[in-house]
């Protein structure tokens, strides 16, 4: 089984305007869509979808608690938040014809009790794996995730960000930056695929037995001790690329759990990838003939440069 974390999940709100209203002035949409958020709750979504094994647990608060539970539910997806006192967050993103405007709240405070009891949930469920996503809220730093990480004997992976990564100090079996979160947390250019292994490398020396790096349309890079492998992403229509990452992460992760190679993970969440894109929004396509697209994934043995 594998338990997804979500510390610091969000309401996604979008709307579109046709245009962005004058100062004092309102401007009025008949469109609104309203989706349950976070790297945590997002992978296991997908792994849902891929009839993996999962549970998702976290931090919710006030009245965004019960939306997310019954979207969630609808979903198919089994779930044990930890309820806290304060509101959960709600994310707003509004669209016109030109542009895309982001207002992201920051969440409530919360202590290390509410991760204390995060940690309790995870126990009940003795999983093989953990996956710890997403940002983290007021009153919380790395120790938190750290903590999760020790607190048993399965084996964690991590999606946050950059300066979280350069921080955290437990072993984790995998941590999953994009180009410009690999920047953050090593310092060192990631302009060229060689620059992203030199950096993959320098960040996996720090505590990750693997670092899988998502790069877009340029594909994915796991970089551990025994492997250094570059995949290329899929030749497909795309029609949105938000999810993508945290779909890639979910194909991965279930042929992880599965114990298989990092070629066969890699292929996985290149194809699970594939299919996220070529739907707008958060819709999750069919996941059928995904074997036939895992054989297509072209995958190149690499070599970190040398730093000398």
């Amino acid at each position: 089984m594998i338990v997804t974390v979500t510390l610091n999940p969000a309401v996604d709100h979008t709307i579109q305007v046709e245009a962005m209203p004058d100062p004092e002035t309102v401007a009025r949409t008949d469109t609104a869509r309203f989706d349950a958020g976070g790297k945590g709750i997002n992978v296991a979504q997908y792994l849902v979808g891929l009839d993996a094994e999962t549970v998702a647990t976290g931090l919710l608060g006030d009245f965004l608690r019960d939306y997310i539970r019954r979207e969630l539910d609808a979903d198919g997806l089994a779930t044990e938040f930890v309820e806290i006192e304060g509101q959960t967050r709600l994310n707003t993103t509004i669209l016109d014809p030109d542009s895309e405007y982001k207002i992201n709240h920051t969440g409530p405070t919360v202590d290390r009790t509410a991760v204390d009891a995060v940690i309790d949930v995870i126990q009940t469920y003795e999983p093989s794996m953990v996956l710890v996503g997403g940002s983290l809220p007021p009153g919380l730093d790395y120790h938190a995730i750290d903590r999760i990480a020790d607190a048993g004997d399965w084996a964690t992976s991590v999606d946050v960000g950059g300066e979280i990564l350069a921080q955290l100090e437990a072993e984790y079996a995998l941590c999953k930056p994009n180009r410009t979160e690999l920047a953050a947390a090593t310092g060192a250019s990631v302009d060229s695929l060689e620059d992203c292994l030199t950096a993959a490398e320098q960040l996996r020396e720090s505590g990750f037995e693997r670092v899988v790096t998502s790069l877009g349309s340029d594909g994915a890079l796991v970089v551990s001790e025994a492997d250094c492998l570059h995949a290329a992403a899929l030749d497909v229509d795309v029609a949105d690329t938000v999810g993508a990452g945290d779909a890639m992460l979910s194909g991965f992760l279930l042929e992880l759990s599965r114990g298989n190679d990092a070629w066969s993970c890699l292929r996985r969440g290149i194809a699970v990838a594939s299919r996220i894109v070529t739907v707008p929004g958060t819709r999750m396509p069919p996941f059928d003939d995904l074997d036939e697209a895992a054989q297509r994934v072209e995958i190149t043995e690499q070599t970190v440069p040398s730093s000398d």
